[in-house]
């Protein structure tokens, strides 16, 4: 997966005001970490969103979006939200705004031991 520098710099910009926001290449894309959780990634023609997973079903119920399937396993509170859904701010700010809620209660990932 190619990244997509246009989505990049949009995600980029709705995160402007955003405090501790740290950019990593990472699932062949780009991984926005906010406050040390990830939260948003970039890919090529989508954008994966990390959101409470008790609103995870409503949400891969609009149209462009679907569950983050890896492995056979569906993981609850990520989804796929492909670029033709997100043409306008208000669409992107939308996906933005419930990453963000969400990232104020997430989890960090247990950082691995360097051996």
């Amino acid at each position: 997966m190619a990244i997509n520098e246009k989505l990049n710099i949009r995600v980029r910009e709705a995160l402007a005001n955003v405090s501790q926001v740290e950019e990593k290449k990472m699932f062949r894309g780009v991984v926005f970490m906010v406050n040390g959780k990830m939260c948003i990634t970039v890919g090529d023609s989508r954008i994966m969103f990390r959101i409470d997973p008790d609103i995870h079903e409503e949400a891969i119920k609009k149209e462009g979006t679907s569950p983050v399937i890896m492995k056979g396993r569906n993981y609850a509170g990520y989804i796929y939200v492909n670029e033709a859904s997100i043409k306008t701010k208000k669409d992107l700010d939308h996906w933005v705004k419930l990453a963000l809620e969400f990232n104020k209660k997430a989890k960090a990932s247990l950082k691995k031991k360097k051996k």
